[in-house]
């Protein structure tokens, strides 16, 4: 499996990684997937504290617990549980980031964080007061490194220009290609790496996705997306799957570090890794642009 610097950052991942959301609860299955991964290559894990209220960054760090010198562990803040209220409020201040990755630290059973990433954040957020608990955080020694996870497009600048982010996690696909306006050209001028999230466009280019592409996607409609899939299926040919091609897609953009493809079984992750073995030609990827859109931005200009 190819290795990737991640920005300026001395983390070296994977090209493609594993997104942990799509585990399940299920403790001994999702380990399995893990350990598969990373008899793959598959280093770099993403989770958060969000998923699972918290469960998923356990069974993450369960299946590294004799593992941890080999794996980046990525995981993110910023969506607190507070007791007798339901679902989770947005909280990037400085008081609870940091005692938040206590909690994190805790459930992934490390001393350290490799990438802490704040796990969403608007223009109105204080800005300021969070990057300086990430700093702090880094001085002290709990994390490695920081980034965000984030398709707003004012709150990226902002943190680009503010901050020592060393990634930026950002939904990108052939279905969704937002970023490569003015995300992608941004984070290169930067020496930022993007982590690219959805590369299957929520399972519309991934086996059986047909069923997926009965609904609307992004400027998509319901009615243009199964010709669509058709056209993309005739463009990998018979040598890659659509998901395959998919996943080479997104990592044909130099600024791509890594791409986080979930599985909920081993023959999802299998599949997903085996993209490592069929490269993507220029040719391939500018006939791909042909038949779909530049989708742009429309809020958070």
């Amino acid at each position: 499996m190819k290795r990737n610097r991640l920005g300026r950052s001395d983390l070296y991942v994977s090209e493609i990684g594993l997104g942990c959301m799509s585990l399940g609860s299920d403790e001994a299955k999702a380990v399995s997937i893990i350990h598969e991964a990373l008899e793959h290559g598959v280093n770099f894990l993403d989770t958060a504290d969000l998923y699972n209220e918290g469960r998923n960054e356990e069974i993450v760090g369960r299946a590294i617990r004799h593992r941890r010198a080999d794996v980046i562990v990525a995981t993110k803040v910023g969506n607190r549980r507070e007791p007798g209220k339901e679902g989770w409020s947005w909280d990037p201040s400085k008081a609870y980031i940091q005692a938040a990755v206590k909690e994190s630290l805790r459930r992934l059973g490390t001393d350290y964080i490799d990438l802490y990433q704040l796990h969403g954040g608007t223009i109105g957020d204080p800005i300021g007061e969070t990057i300086e608990a990430f700093e702090e955080l880094k001085r002290d020694g709990l994390i490695r490194h920081y980034g965000i996870s984030s398709i707003r497009p004012n709150v990226i600048r902002e943190y680009v220009r503010r901050s020592g982010i060393v990634s930026v996690m950002n939904q990108y696909s052939m279905l969704d290609r937002r970023a490569e306006e003015e995300v992608l050209p941004l984070l290169a001028e930067h020496e930022i790496g993007l982590i690219a999230r959805g590369p299957l466009a929520g399972g519309i280019l991934a086996a059986g996705g047909e069923d997926k592409a009965d609904r609307d996607y992004l400027d998509y409609s319901r009615e243009e997306l199964p010709a669509l899939r058709r056209s993309l299926l005739g463009l990998a040919g018979d040598t890659r799957t659509l998901a395959q091609t998919a996943i080479r897609y997104v990592l044909s953009d130099p600024t791509v570090s890594v791409v986080i493809p979930g599985a909920s079984s081993l023959e999802q992750l299998r599949h997903n890794v085996s993209a490592a073995a069929v490269p993507l030609s220029v040719e391939e990827r500018e006939a791909i642009r042909a038949v779909t859109r530049p989708n742009r931005y429309k809020d958070h200009r």
